[in-house]
């Protein structure tokens, strides 16, 4: 490898008591009032009601109903609760609700989906909202107990006092009158000025157990009399099982059951999983891999070449005359650029436990939306929805693999199934992980774009030819067959993912092409190859009009002030205007995606040999509002091992069918000897609420692109950048 060295609004308020304990819960728009019969519990167990619980001992259970999986919305949600609620942080402890629960409460803590960078920008408001119920209840109950206005009492870390006598007391101390308390029909939430515990860099709340070890992930998990399940499935997608012979292994040490799953898949069942991979690893399988193992990467390059001719294409952005701007321009500049399929390759491989019975089937699995898993239980359990339940577990990384699909959880009860009464934990070998993933779809782009003779840019079209994820995995997301999600960052405005650029003459469409490879949403998702090709091309754009790139992107950016202001701040953090190290070179680029508006500026250095160095990242964010700066920092870095990853070395090819990387020897990633320094610029301008996990890997690729083309005159246009040959001419 030459060119890369690895070095709605709540409209009511419930409250739910039990035992001891005070429980809040509330509604949530579009759904089932929450005054629902209280679950079971003991008086040594804690109610799981809905968000808060205030225990005897003055600990406070917040109720987290989103995964945490690494990003920290589970602090940055309690964080929220808690300023509300005006408690004691050190007290702070939280808990996941399951979905089963939530089902029986009518939906009480409402979408349990984690992904799109959506935990806390779409759940901020209600959880608040629970937190300041419960306060105006717990206040309520104490000045109720002194015979005072509660207008006299005030709150601080969890004790409330009463103004003119100087009387105290504590939340603890007032939870079982604070259940017989009627819910406030509205509650004012405080303005983000005056927070004292949310938009502070708090510690998060989940570091402890896993430095500890104390923290179980799925795969760690262990249960009485469980067995352990390994699995093969036909290499092709689209194949299926031919033969097996069974009785080959079936002797072998530990082996229970050797099972034939579904079509295309082989199980071993047996005490340990080691013994269970070892007798699976000698199981003689034929495969009937059908037309698709014919199929190759260039097979489907050259399907995606083709939709970049093809008359039918889906509209996602179009204004003006582009074909009438291009005829006329003084200068016509084209570029094509492709991405391949990208791997999750999460830490954690695919795993989840299943105990099944006629009458009930329970999962243990770490996924990214609890009702998701538990609907996918239910039908491959061929029972009811109430009468599964799914235990969410801490995942070992997501990245959107454990989210709209959980094909490995329903395979996981269907083994279980085969064995009534018995648990069962199925983990996926991470050679099984990395060829049956759900890829990021493979695209191709071209640009074509109008030059006036002053050098501004009058039109541009982008033709997109590639994989549709929701064609895939959500086709009834689909808008008269096409997929949104396919251009983001390009919409023509909306406060979700909108172009920051105002060109006169536009036409972004797509030409579907559906290979057999499964795609799915990968983080960051279409966001990533939008931002390379539309960055990548606007620095071409810039040198083609003998322009600097950074005004030539300021000129078209009157209209687009927040897509203007983080691209302004790391182009002054980089220092743009002045001149750089000697041997080094700068490239930038910006966008906005989930919400937020992010922008990103590298420093690169290529040898004669043709080696490339990163030296530094600088990077943007305007999340509107910054409930834990620490933790946004920390995904802003994180966003970058994950967008350099990518950009340096993440290819999936296919040969036969199939995927040909199948490990971390063959799909890597960045090593910290070779990760650049990354210095965050956190900007929130208030006003709205944007995610902070994903946006911000968009920039990584097109900043160290445009930065390598400053060093070496190259371009490159299609990733891994491993596999170009950055030594100069």
């Amino acid at each position: 490898m030459r060119s890369v060295r690895q070095t709605s609004r709540p409209s009511r308020r419930t409250l739910l008591a039990g035992a001891g304990l005070f429980t809040l819960g509330f509604h949530i728009p579009g759904l089932v009032p929450a005054r629902a019969a209280t679950l079971d519990a003991g008086p040594d167990s804690p109610e799981v009601n809905a968000w808060v619980v205030v225990k005897p001992d003055e600990t406070v259970v917040i109720r987290i109903a989103r995964s945490e999986m690494g990003q920290g919305t589970l602090t940055g949600l309690a964080q929220l609760v808690a300023e509300e609620l005006d408690c004691d942080w050190a007290r702070v402890t939280t808990e996941y609700p399951s979905p089963g629960r939530n089902l029986a409460r009518k939906r009480v803590w409402g979408d349990y989906s984690t992904g799109g960078s959506r935990g806390i920008r779409e759940s901020h408001e209600y959880v608040r909202k629970g937190g300041a119920a419960a306060r105006t209840m717990l206040v309520a109950a104490a000045a109720k107990g002194w015979g005072v206005p509660a207008g006299e009492c005030r709150v601080e870390r969890g004790t409330i006092t009463h103004g003119p006598s100087g009387r105290s007391t504590t939340y603890g101390a007032v939870a079982a009158e604070a259940a017989r308390i009627e819910p406030p029909k509205e509650v004012v939430l405080k303005d983000p000025k005056d927070w004292t515990l949310a938009g502070k860099p708090l510690k998060r709340l989940d570091t402890l157990p896993k430095l500890d070890g104390s923290q179980i992930y799925g795969i760690d998990l262990t249960l009485p009399g469980m067995l352990n399940a390994a699995i093969r499935d036909c290499p092709v997608t689209g194949g299926s099982v031919k033969s097996f012979d069974a009785a080959a292994v079936s002797g072998m040490p530990g082996v229970k059951r050797v099972l034939q799953l579904g079509d295309s898949a082989v199980v071993v069942v047996a005490d340990t999983f080691w013994r269970a991979k070892t007798a699976l690893d000698a199981l003689p399988v034929i495969w009937d891999e059908g037309p698709n193992g014919k199929v190759s990467s260039e097979t489907i390059a050259a399907t995606l070449s083709e939709g970049l001719d093809a008359e039918q294409a889906f509209v996602g952005n179009r204004a003006g005359d582009v074909a009438g701007a291009l005829k006329g321009a003084a200068k016509v500049v084209e570029a094509v650029y492709g991405v391949p399929f990208q791997n999750h390759a999460t830490m954690e491989p695919m795993n989840a436990t299943a105990l099944w019975t006629p009458e009930r089937c329970e999962v243990w699995a770490p996924t990214q939306n609890g009702e998701a898993a538990l609907a996918a239980t239910a039908e491959a359990a061929g029972l009811s929805a109430t009468s599964c339940e799914v235990h969410k577990i801490h995942l070992g990384g997501g990245f959107g693999r454990r989210g709209a699909t959980h094909d490995w959880l329903r395979q996981a009860v269907q083994i279980a199934k085969e064995m009534p009464g018995t648990p069962v934990k199925l983990i996926w070998t991470r050679e099984e992980d990395m060829i049956h993933g759900r890829y990021h779809p493979v695209t191709q782009c071209r640009m074509r774009a109008a030059l006036d003779a002053d050098g501004n840019l009058t039109g541009l079209h982008m033709r997109i030819s590639g994989q549709s994820i929701l064609a895939s995995v959500a086709p009834q997301r689909m808008v008269e067959g096409r997929d949104p999600v396919t251009f983001q960052g390009l919409n023509p405005g909306g406060p979700e993912a909108a172009i920051g650029y105002t060109i006169p003459n536009i036409l972004v469409d797509h030409a579907m092409r559906n290979p057999h490879i499964l795609p799915g949403f990968w983080r960051g998702v279409n966001l990533n190859p939008n931002a390379i090709y539309l960055e990548c091309f606007m620095d071409e754009l810039a040198h083609a009009a003998g322009q600097d790139p950074l005004a030539f992107r300021l000129k078209l950016m009157g209209k687009h002030p927040k897509h203007r202001a983080v691209l302004e701040a790391v182009a002054q953090k980089i220092g743009w205007d002045s001149k750089p190290p000697e041997g080094v070179y700068r490239g930038l680029c910006q966008t906005m995606g989930f919400g937020s508006y992010v922008a990103g500026a590298a420093e690169v250095s290529v040898s004669e040999a043709g080696e490339l160095k990163i030296h530094r990242i600088v990077a943007a964010t305007d999340p509107g509002h910054a409930v834990n700066p620490q933790q946004i920092e920390a995904q802003v870095e994180g966003s970058f091992v994950y967008g350099l990853s990518a950009a340096l070395y993440g290819a999936c090819t296919v040969k036969d069918g199939r995927i040909e990387q199948t490990n971390f020897d063959t799909y890597p990633v960045m090593r910290m000897d070779a990760m650049p320094a990354v210095e965050t610029i956190l900007m929130p301008s208030g006003g709205f609420w944007g995610g902070v996990g994903e946006p911000t890997i968009a920039v990584a690729a097109p900043a160290v692109l445009n930065a390598v083309f400053a060093a070496t005159g190259k371009r490159v246009r299609h990733l891994p950048l491993k596999d170009t040959d950055l030594r100069r001419a």
